[in-house]
């Protein structure tokens, strides 16, 4: 019997084996029987079950927690909340100022606000009636408490930092520094002799922890609002806003009635044009800080920058800082030819164009002073 002949395919000559059969298919998944489907379904259905029941168990502690208060009603209490302060580091300071009950419980509260924020640091009026959501909202946005400062029309510089200092506003050495710093009267684009007169003399509103740079900034730009309306009437005059202010400043200190800041105003303007010195006691009396009591004949004699006395033309800068009345008459003289006005006494002044007519307004004041 002749011998098989077998075949080899190209691969296989050259491998010289022959191909293994080919593999059985692999037999197909078994489905689980019947009780263990059962016993994934009973494990969804628990676990739904604990969800509906977990859910409303966690915002209902989630609101109790947040709604919660010491007490309905109680005193505020002022708490300042260091820069960098955690949760809790603030629940312990709530919790000594008697604000809050439980430390603890007000850091928990501060992870279940829906939005939570940075605690801000400042100053804050708490009380231990309110919610702790309150207490977390007021810290976190940053609402703090806002202190009323009322700056008079006429102060000076130094009198202006002193009661930003007192009411602990700013901090008096800062201040006196940035007042002279060319940068920063730069960035306000302030001429370089100083701050004096570009403070506006008002009412502010403002929080404690703030930089002395961010107060006279907020003050310089107030003045700015203030001036820019009348700086066309200042230009028709010929006046530079430096002067301008300068002139508005001595007003302010000269002028008691508002119906007489345009009169004096215009005294000035005129002894300016005929080349007359202002002879204007208050400039005087800036030139000579350690001033006590009136002046006197020395004090009109003794020369310095801000002596209009032994000096023409206006001083150097401000005296003081002029109010929106009197920086409005600066740029804006009553049509008149006086040259000359003294006090009353009562807050208003005699206006003369005569020297003699002074003289004789002089004498006529003395008279009834003696009497």
């Amino acid at each position: 019997m002749p011998p098989r002949q077998v075949i080899l395919s190209a691969d296989e000559q050259k491998t010289g084996s022959a191909s293994p059969p080919p593999a059985a298919p692999s037999p197909a998944p078994e489905a689980p029987p019947p009780g263990r489907r059962l016993d994934l379904k009973r494990l969804a259905l628990v676990l739904v079950l604990a969800l509906a029941l977990v859910a409303p168990a966690y915002f209902l502690g989630r609101h109790l927690i947040l709604e919660h208060r010491k007490a309905e009603a109680g005193p505020e209490v002022v708490l300042e909340i260091p820069r960098g302060a955690g949760a809790v580091q603030v629940g312990r300071m709530l919790q000594r100022a008697g604000v809050v009950e439980h430390a603890w419980l007000f850091a928990l509260a501060s992870r279940l606000v829906e939005q939570p924020g940075r605690l801000q640091a400042g100053e804050y009026a708490l009380s231990p009636a309110m919610r702790l959501r309150e207490i977390l909202e007021m810290l976190s946005q940053g609402r703090v408490l806002q202190h009323l400062v009322l700056i008079p029309e006429g102060f000076t510089l130094a009198q202006i930092v002193e009661r930003l200092a007192e009411e602990r506003l700013i901090d008096r050495q800062e201040a006196h520094a940035l007042a002279q710093d060319p940068s920063f009267l730069a960035s306000l684009g302030l001429p370089g002799q100083g701050l004096e007169g570009f403070l506006f003399p008002d009412t502010y509103q403002m929080p404690r922890g703030l930089t002395a740079r961010a107060v006279l900034g907020a003050m310089a730009k107030r003045f700015q609002q203030a001036w820019e309306p009348l700086s066309p009437a200042a230009r028709r005059l010929g006046l530079s806003r430096l002067q301008a202010v300068t002139l508005a400043s001595i007003i302010e200190r000269e002028a008691k009635l508002p119906a007489e800041r345009p009169l004096v105003s215009a005294v000035y303007h005129n002894r300016l044009k005929r080349g007359m010195k202002l002879q204007a006691d208050p400039t005087v009396a800036y030139g000579l800080p350690g001033l006590s009591g009136p002046l006197t004949r020395a004090h009109l004699e003794q020369d310095h920058p801000y002596n209009t006395y032994t000096r023409e033309g206006l001083p150097p800068g401000p005296i003081c800082s002029p109010g929106r009345a009197s920086l409005a008459a600066a740029v804006n003289p009553a049509p008149v030819d006086y040259l000359y006005f003294v006090a009353r006494g009562d807050g208003s002044h005699a206006f003369s164009v005569e020297y003699r007519d002074q003289i004789n307004n002089v004498n006529r004041l003395r008279q009834q002073q003696r009497r």
